[in-house]
């Protein structure tokens, strides 16, 4: 029997969901006036607007948990959702604020990190000691026990929430690694492939080459030696020979050349499945490398590429465009729809990408904007010929013109697709 596949990430939200709904339930039954369990109207109005903040806040918050968010934003998602847990509390005169505060518990360590989590969690419960001191019948003590008693709810949940996200973050790290795994692998094949043939080649050069060599002065000796009616036959075979040397001769130098390394199954290796980006590849009709190390540089790129605009751009989608701007060089330019930055300063990331390209003369430009997005331009001279025998010669592509939708064309294939602050 197949073991049922749970995503806990989408569970935790259905279940904060839940007790958020039950949570309103006692609210839904207080009414103003002065009566028992009655409240002003002004408080009534009060709570509720802060219970609706309280549940938008945290649906939007959680509706795509784990996404990349700045430093000001987790501070102020973190004082709505207390504020208006505190305040629900104060204003209803009642335990429901500290059953929020458990709900925020479980979204804390999406935020912070776990010495600020924990340090919250003190705070935010010693806020509850003066609100739950205000409810009829109950003293300080018996409003410390009640803090006490739900900050050990919410540390529980905190713990549980803070192991799904480690969790979450080892499945991105290992769908990282398992698609830098299979784009090595991609490479590894054509690299394969191309020892391969080179074997072939030489195979066919020293051997079948040297044999029809042979042949052919024997041939030619036995031109000499026989009569007049057997040199007729000795001729045209020897004519035979001579063409299939020249055949083989033309095959080794076909393979010979053809040696190109094809980056596009490696490519769509590291692009596919990036969770919460849109990858969008465009590489040219033929596309190929013969230099594994430059090969190799290539994919390093794109995967740092990748790599910052999750971790930085807060992007939704990402264009990478490969085209060949001379017959010997290679150009890749990137771009998103993230947040951008009014003051760049290039990371570790982008310098070494600059490193890299660098040994090989290549260079590396980029531009940013503050109303969103960012772009580079890598451009990687490929030392090689700039045509190769009976290959379809490489197409010079200008740059395509940003649209005003953004879209790009996803990867096609013709047969003969940073470090910010």
């Amino acid at each position: 029997m197949s073991k049922v596949q749970f995503n806990h990430v989408r569970l935790l939200r259905y279940a904060t969901y839940f007790v958020f709904l039950c949570a309103g339930l006692p609210l839904s039954m207080q009414r103003a006036g002065s009566g028992p369990g009655a409240i002003g109207d002004m408080a009534l109005l009060a709570w509720t607007a802060c219970y609706l903040v309280f549940g938008l806040v945290h649906w939007l918050l959680t509706n795509q948990l784990g996404a990349r968010l700045n430093g000001a934003t987790r501070v102020a998602v973190l004082v709505i959702l207390t504020g208006t847990a505190l305040a629900i509390g104060a204003l209803s005169k009642s335990g429901v604020g500290a059953l929020l505060l458990i709900i925020v518990a479980t979204v804390v360590p999406w935020l912070v990190s776990l010495p600020l989590g924990i340090a919250w969690m003190v705070v935010a419960h010693v806020a509850l000691v003066p609100v739950f001191a205000e409810v009829p019948g109950w003293g300080v003590i018996s409003a410390l026990m009640q803090a006490c008693l739900y900050f050990g709810f919410s540390a529980l949940v905190f713990i549980a929430s803070m192991v799904a996200s480690q969790q979450a973050e080892e499945r991105e790290e290992l769908r990282r690694l398992n698609s830098e795994l299979r784009a090595t692998r991609a490479l590894l094949a054509e690299s394969t492939r191309i020892a391969e043939r080179m074997r072939i080649a030489r195979d066919l050069h020293d051997l079948v080459g040297h044999h029809l060599t042979a042949l052919s002065l024997n041939l030619e000796v036995a031109s000499h030696l026989t009569n007049d009616v057997a040199r007729e036959h000795v001729l045209k075979a020897q004519s035979t020979a001579k063409q299939l040397l020249a055949d083989v001769r033309e095959v080794v130098s076909e393979l010979r050349q053809d040696d190109a390394i094809d980056l596009t199954q490696a490519l769509r290796s590291l692009t596919e499945g990036v969770p919460g980006l849109d990858v969008r590849l465009s590489v040219p009709p033929r596309f190929g490398v013969e230099d594994p190390r430059r090969a190799q540089m290539l994919l390093r790129c794109v995967q740092e590429i990748l790599t910052n605009t999750v971790r930085h751009a807060n992007a939704r989608h990402l264009w990478l465009t490969f085209r060949h701007t001379g017959p010997d060089e290679l150009c890749l330019d990137a771009r998103d729809d993230g947040r951008g930055s009014g003051e760049f300063r290039p990371g570790n990331g982008l310098n070494g990408m600059r490193e890299r390209l660098a040994e090989f003369g290549g260079t590396l430009t980029f531009r940013t904007d503050p109303a969103g997005g960012f772009a580079l331009t890598a451009r990687l001279p490929l030392g090689e010929e700039s045509t190769l025998a009976h290959t379809p010669a490489r197409q010079l592509l200008e740059p395509a013109p940003d649209d005003a939708s953004g879209q790009a064309p996803r990867a096609t294939l013709s047969v003969p697709s940073e470090d910010l602050p």
